[in-house]
């Protein structure tokens, strides 16, 4: 704890215009001190922590900060600006900056420590100390806790909850002594509350310590269960069930969530939980008070699930939902599609057969191979069969939590009743997560929340989203998806050029979020089917090819131009040839983080290419995953891989030329600039 901030790790005189540049300064002194060992890699690990979510705070605070294997000890560096950065708070630009710096394998002892911070900054008089003074000594010992503001408002800042309510029930210590003449006392209102961030270590308290001095002021006792990276004590189950309202203020999924199933809740991401506590409070008394209930889902649920704030645009909750719908479909996707190639492979020189052989419960020979690629072939189908339905069930799941799943996975269902397909998933998902929600808002009597997740709200949605999908909107999406197969069947020559690349390019944008998944569901949706089309089979084949261009390249040009690249980088780039030749495009995200303008048009420029050649060759793919590994399984196997190989080349070379260009006027050493700034800051004692 004495030397994770020492005076040399203190500038109060930062010069940073741009959160980058601030960031980069404070951890130069970092670097100097030995506490981090690769500046180029722990400013990516910085950088992909801050797109999660920015890092400024309203109150002038900004606190970029990160786990990273290039950090020797838990660190903190703290700057002072005159001007302001901007880390995206939404009050204005940030004076206070605190990049807080942990070890991948940081013990709970200094995590901890880390914490104790991230809630002192929630007090005036410790922010206020650090505007106030001149000695970077004074300000690294207060940042410490070694050192104590001289605040004269300090014992003002206690706030007794019981001023704004009634007394309290006897079990409350400050009303211990009550006599028996006492009218009866008022019940207080009763919250318990859960906070993490994807990090664990800083915004997860700050929330943590926010919605307890709200709770405070508001008179309503809050009991907070932290999730950090230094583990979490739950909170007690009598505790939880004596509560009257739930909050969650999280980035990542609360763990063991359905502890709080059946309680009034308030879902949010976790800076909400720290810039407006007072109207969470508010609004999870008001969901009480008119009988509102929610079903959390059970530990484990997606992580694609959270993080949808209340005041995030439709749009980010949109994509957030389908995410969520595509995450859990993908596995149903791998394994049904490699069991079906499997079974076409088995099936030797006239394996498309398979598809047309009788039942395995039929007709099942041990000795004959085409039996046992039809048996695969048939779990495969079998796998396929349930595609559209988890889709939209857990759309809706991503929508409404776990009362979604009964509704959605009917109406996945209908969907393929009706043959609404692909489409027609996706608009049942999104019905029945917004019935759900709807119904969730009815208000109801007490004595009923607790059939409402189990009973009425599967019978009532189900009963809504089958009426719709049966009668109302299922006809135009099953025109709509028959009209999308017709076209797709009759592409060719230049048109199918021009679709592989722009498949090509939003396989590379974003290395497996949302655009790559609207791709890959795309080519994915054309061949579940028991016979489907040479189209699609080429679709499919252009949307793995380019897939595999960035991580491949990555890799490529590690090996070729390491001196561009850090050593972190360097080892990536190993790992990057399995991941490439797996059909893992997330193997570039590492390069894409650490420099997106250089990485990212690069790849989606090798994609296009592999992408439009592998559509010009013909090649076909049977399989939805594997990469090299089903190369067997593809049809003109030998220009696909040249098709691979060009798109690679193309991107690998791009990086190069970009990186280069760059380097030149960085070539120089952090270690070897002089440092002046150190002249100006007094050594600590």
């Amino acid at each position: 704890m004495s030397d994770m901030i020492t005076a040399d790790l203190v500038d109060l005189d930062l010069t940073a215009d741009t959160k980058e540049a601030a960031t980069r300064s404070l951890a130069e002194r970092l670097v100097r001190a030995g506490r981090v060992t690769d500046l180029d890699g722990f400013l990516a690990d910085v950088a992909a922590r801050e797109e999660q979510m920015p890092t400024g705070l309203d109150g002038g605070i900004g606190i970029p900060h990160c786990r990273s294997e290039h950090v020797t000890e838990p660190s903190l560096a703290f700057g002072r600006s005159a001007a302001g950065v901007d880390f995206g708070a939404p009050d204005g630009p940030a004076d206070l900056i605190f990049l807080i710096a942990a070890p991948a394998g940081a013990d709970s002892d200094h995590l901890t420590i880390l914490s104790a911070l991230a809630r002192r900054l929630m007090d005036g008089d410790f922010t206020g100390a650090l505007r106030a003074t001149d000695d970077a000594s004074y300000a690294a010992s207060l940042i410490r806790g070694d050192a104590e503001p001289s605040a004269e408002s300090a014992a003002e800042s206690v706030v007794e909850p019981q001023t704004a309510v009634a007394p309290p029930t006897s079990g409350v210590a400050s009303y211990e002594g009550a006599t028996a003449t006492t009218p009866e006392p008022v019940k207080p209102f009763r919250i318990v509350a859960v906070t993490s961030c994807p990090t664990g270590i800083a915004h997860t308290y700050m929330a943590a310590e926010s919605l307890q001095r709200a709770a405070a002021d508001k008179g309503v006792e809050l009991t907070v269960e932290p999730q950090g990276s230094a583990g979490f004590t739950r909170i007690d189950p009598a505790v939880i069930a004596s509560a009257d309202a739930v909050i969650f203020a999280h980035d990542v999924e609360v763990r063991e969530k359905e502890r709080f199933a059946g309680k009034p809740t308030v879902d949010v991401g976790v800076k909400a939980g720290i810039n407006r506590p007072g109207e969470l409070i508010d609004e999870v008394r008001g969901k009480a008070a008119r009988g509102e209930s929610t079903a959390p889902a059970a530990a484990g649920g997606s992580p694609m699930s959270v993080g949808a704030g209340a005041n995030d645009h439709f749009g980010i909750k949109l994509r957030k939902w389908l995410m969520t719908g595509v995450s859990y479909m993908v596995p149903f996707v791998a394994a049904g599609g490699l069991l079906i190639a499997l079974g076409f492979a088995l099936g030797g020189s006239d394996g498309y057969l398979v598809a047309k052989m009788p039942s395995v419960t039929e007709h099942f020979d041990w000795g004959q191979i085409d039996s046992w690629g039809a048996l695969s072939f048939q779990i495969g189908v079998a796998a396929f069969g349930f595609l559209v339905p988890v889709l939209a069930g857990y759309i809706a799941y991503g929508m409404a939590d776990r009362p979604g799943l009964v509704p959605g996975f009917v109406g996945g269902a209908i969907a393929l009743t009706i043959n609404a397909g692909f489409l027609g998933g996706l608009a049942a998902g999104l019905i029945a997560g917004g019935v759900v929600i709807a119904i969730q808002k009815i208000n109801i009597p007490p004595v009923m929340r607790g059939i409402m997740p189990v009973v009425v709200i599967p019978l009532l949605s189900s009963i809504v989203v089958g009426f719709l999908m049966f009668l109302v909107i299922g006809k135009p999406i099953a025109s709509a998806q028959k009209g999308m197969t017709d076209w797709l069947n009759g592409l060719s020559g230049t048109n199918a050029i021009f679709l592989g690349i722009i498949l090509g390019l939003m396989m590379c944008f974003d290395l497996g979020g949302p655009v790559n998944k609207v791709a890959y569901t795309f080519a994915t949706a054309g061949i579940a089917v028991a016979s489907p089309s040479d189209s699609a089979m080429k679709i499919m084949a252009a949307v793995m090819a380019a897939g595999m261009v960035p991580p491949l390249a990555m890799a490529l040009a590690t090996t070729v131009r390491g001196h561009l690249f850090t050593e972190t980088e360097r080892e990536n780039g190993k790992a990057a040839w399995v991941l490439g030749a797996s059909f893992i495009s997330e193997g570039a995200i590492p390069f894409a983080a650490a420099d997106p303008l250089r990485v990212i048009p690069s790849a989606m420029a090798g994609g296009a290419v592999t992408g439009a050649l592998s559509m010009a060759f013909g090649s076909t793919l049977r399989a939805p995953h594997g990469g090299i590994f089903v190369v067997p399984l593809i049809g003109k196997p030998w220009l696909y891989l040249i098709a691979i190989a060009a798109g690679t080349l193309v991107t690998a070379a791009l990086v190069v030329l970009l990186k280069g260009l760059r380097k030149a006027p960085e070539s120089t050493p952090v270690e070897a600039s002089p440092a002046p700034a150190e002249a100006k800051v007094p050594v600590a004692a």
